[in-house]
């Protein structure tokens, strides 16, 4: 009898929601049938999907995002859509449960874990960042905190990611998750990064097995090809250097950026994706910024003509650029932060410490003068993060799980 899965993630785009999608579509041809599940949002509606469900109702979520805000209680809303979630749920009677994001205000994670525990369903949870060991913040290494280990208090963020304006609730919100999270029985966690797998063993999580399983790209779209991006902006003669992200900030090191293009000699160009209006006003003329490129095919030919990739992130479980820029055959700079430096080795890039600006500054230098990484070391490593090759990693779990 053919078994079913359901997916659970906070949308059905992006990076999270790609990962989702190719996770099921990878367990489809080998006889699953899968579900994906997704908030509403006038973005995922945008992307429909086959055999997709939309938890809950956008109005309700829009005023659930608004209560957490003055209130502090994160995810603690959304009654009525979590209800009829869960009454889709026992229509379909899955198998198995893979969860994904839940940290966006868009389900009632205690009436989720409720019904949970009780329907006695296995789980598989997938961590794509810290969230769920933490009383909000889904990184910490910022601000160095490790309050997250015995119960989340005095949050140094409180008023960055998922702000409160009023309350502090993360000993509150710490201790609930603790209990719905661990109330499972049949939970297997898996994490993209050696890093968080081992910061998830520190945490309440530590009774549960945790596999680590990379995050893979589509080798057949992120792949090196001709491009005239030097052309068009006049940078023949120069090196470039590239950073890419979908949001600039000090996690990102968008101030790293500025100040290397005060140190690098005027023959190295410093080119941003993923800028906007306000990162612009941040950036010296001497940057080239991109908001957003017209396709994937735009940007695989802006990291085909870089001549090194610089990831300066100072928070990160296991960062997709790395990989897209090792497939087009661009080595990788990055700082010893999170899971960033265990997609390269020393064939393809180099690791200096986090914040060590004049030690990245050199390496910048030295890379692109001395040419000491080869595309072709560059392809092989890559290889190893195909997502035919890593995703279907993913359903050899579930087998091992659905066979007992």
């Amino acid at each position: 009898m053919m078994k079913t899965i359901v997916e659970i993630n906070s949308t059905n785009y992006a990076s999270t929601g790609n990962i989702m999608l190719n996770i099921a579509s990878e367990a489809r041809k080998k006889g699953y049938r899968v579900y994906t599940a997704c908030k509403a949002s006038k973005e995922s509606f945008k992307h429909p999907h086959d055999d997709e469900l939309i938890i809950g109702y956008r109005c309700e979520r829009v005023l659930s995002a608004i209560l957490a805000t003055y209130t502090g209680l994160r995810d603690h809303f959304n009654w009525f859509g979590t209800l009829s979630f869960i009454r889709k749920l026992k229509q379909i009677k899955p198998d198995l449960i893979h969860l994904h994001v839940l940290h966006d205000d868009f389900i009632n994670i205690r009436m989720l874990f409720r019904y949970l525990s009780g329907s006695g369903i296995p789980v598989v949870w997938t961590f794509h960042d810290c969230c769920a060991m933490t009383g909000k913040c889904p990184y910490f290494d910022i601000v160095g905190c490790d309050k997250w280990k015995n119960g989340c208090h005095d949050c140094p963020q409180l008023h960055i990611e998922a702000e409160s304006k009023f309350f502090d609730t993360t000993r509150k919100i710490w201790n609930e998750r603790k209990d719905a999270f661990t109330s499972l029985k049949d939970l297997t966690i898996v994490s993209p990064s050696q890093w968080l797998a081992k910061l998830t063993e520190q945490s309440f999580f530590h009774k549960y097995p945790v596999s680590v399983i990379n995050n893979g790209i589509d080798l057949d779209k992120f792949r090196p090809i001709e491009s005239d991006i030097k052309e068009k902006y006049h940078l023949e003669n120069k090196y470039l250097v590239l950073g890419v992200a979908n949001v600039w900030g000090e996690r990102k090191g968008l101030d790293v950026f500025i100040r290397l293009a005060r140190m690098l000699p005027e023959n190295y160009q410093i080119l941003l994706v993923g800028t906007n209006g306000e990162v612009d006003k941040m950036l010296p003329e001497n940057i080239i910024s991109i908001h957003r490129t017209y396709d994937q095919e735009e940007l695989v030919k802006i990291y085909s003509a870089a001549d090194l990739f610089v990831n300066p992130t100072r928070e990160e479980n296991f960062p997709t650029v790395n990989i897209e820029a090792l497939a087009c055959g661009l080595p990788v700079l990055t700082f010893q932060s999170g899971g960033s430096p265990e997609i390269i080795d020393e064939s393809c890039g180099t690791v200096v410490e986090k914040n060590d600006i004049d030690a990245l500054a050199s390496q910048i230098i030295r890379i692109c003068q001395e040419n000491i990484y080869q595309k072709e070391a560059c392809l092989s490593r890559a290889s190893r993060f195909d997502m035919k090759e890593t995703f279907s990693k993913y359903v050899s779990l579930y087998d091992e799980i659905l066979k007992h």
